[in-house]
């Protein structure tokens, strides 16, 4: 099983920036990996194990934004489709310099 964690916080004040990297590297050291940008997820063993990961997560979230958590099973993480697009640079990469006048 995996457990999904996406998250939505407020990082206006100082306040809320500092809760948001408090709950972020309690997940870090807690074994979550980032997927994406609040983004994170868990590989868990068994149902008894994921319940007490949610309870972790709901035990260290901070006191505004939206957390939310997702159980799937391994077959269905494993369907995940990824889409990715073409990656283009303008940067060239030689020690070559070419002057067009």
């Amino acid at each position: 099983m995996r457990l999904i964690v996406f998250f939505d916080l407020p990082v206006g004040l100082a306040k809320e920036r500092k809760e948001y990297a408090k709950f972020r590297k309690a997940l870090i050291k807690n074994g979550f990996i980032m997927m994406q940008e609040s983004v994170y997820s868990k590989l868990l063993l068994n149902a008894q194990s994921a319940e007490f990961e949610k309870q972790f997560v709901r035990n260290n979230k901070p006191d505004s934004g939206l957390i939310q958590m997702l159980l799937v099973t391994e077959n269905q993480y494993s369907r995940m489709e990824l889409v990715l697009g073409d990656v283009k640079t303008e940067i060239v990469n030689t020690t070559e310099r070419i002057v067009v006048i």
